[in-house]
């Protein structure tokens, strides 16, 4: 066979198993058996690229190379980087209207300035500018604040976009015109226009790669934490870890938000229900 198409390229229900095993081990991702074609079909592009004609042959090359840098485009090709600005606009409401305001009081009367939260799951970095552009709007003119955001991804490109801040005209469309004009720079690449995260975000949004399934190398107490649309990629037992992990992260008042087709139905936790895909360490 000269040229494999991706359709040539077969995934056995074995080299299947293997591949959603270590993909388990490695990160907790679970690739149940109705996983198996999308498995096939975005890792047989990377068989193509890397020219490649089995699973196993490639799963070889991945195991060999001992600077992950394989594993890691594997995983890339597996995850799903959906994401826009303000997505599921409710939480950012939540935040401005209903979270902020009471929590910035009970910090001024207690002298702490200090703002932290952590975007896990960052993607290509719109979700946590969306969280930077909320938390500077609410704190301006209200003195001096210590704003800070971690950002953590799984994937290396996904943070390489989101660490550049650059993102088509189609992309920022979700941003307020007024937002728009304050925290983003238009410039012209190639002859489209492209928008530019301005300093003021990128100065407060810390991306770095994170592994959920590994050690947290994060400092608490924590404001408020985004996990949305990524305990869906868990199985029940590594989502009820998780939970309680950000549970003890948490400020006591602070709040967990998920994503939209996830709640904490049938998980073991302490948060109270605030509302859908909102809860709260009492």
């Amino acid at each position: 066979m000269e040229t494999l198409t991706v359709q040539d390229i077969v995934l056995s229900e074995k080299d299947f198993r293997k591949i959603s095993d270590m993909v388990y081990e490695h990160c907790g991702i679970n690739l149940h058996t109705g996983k198996k074609e999308l498995v096939r079909a975005r890792l047989a592009k990377r068989l193509r690229l890397g020219k490649f004609k089995t699973f196993p042959e490639y799963m070889r090359h991945v195991l060999a190379d001992k600077t992950g840098r394989e594993f890691s485009i594997l995983i890339d090709s597996l995850s799903t980087n959906l994401t826009s600005f303000f997505r599921e606009k409710q939480h950012f409401d939540f935040l401005r209207d209903t979270f902020l305001p009471p929590l910035l009081e009970r910090k001024r009367k207690s002298r702490n300035f200090r703002l932290r939260c952590w975007s896990a799951g960052s993607s290509s970095g719109e979700e946590p500018y969306s969280i930077a552009i909320t938390l500077l709007e609410t704190v301006q003119g209200q003195g001096r604040w210590d704003v800070k955001i971690l950002a953590t991804d799984i994937s290396t490109s996904m943070l390489e976009i989101a660490r550049k801040g650059v993102y088509d005209e189609e992309r920022v469309g979700p941003v307020p015109t007024l937002q728009k004009n304050s925290y983003l720079t238009c410039h012209r690449v190639s002859g489209r226009k492209v928008f530019e995260v301005n300093k003021s975000l990128k100065d407060i949004v810390i991306f770095k790669y994170l592994n959920l399934m590994k050690d947290w190398p994060i400092k608490g107490p924590l404001d408020f934490i985004f996990c949305r649309n990524v305990m869906i990629y868990f199985d029940k037992s590594t989502q009820q870890r998780l939970v309680a992990r950000y549970w003890d992260l948490l400020d006591s008042g602070g709040v967990l938000f998920t994503g939209h087709s996830e709640s904490l139905t049938g998980i073991e936790h302490r948060f109270k229900y605030i509302q859908p895909t909102i809860y709260m360490k009492p």
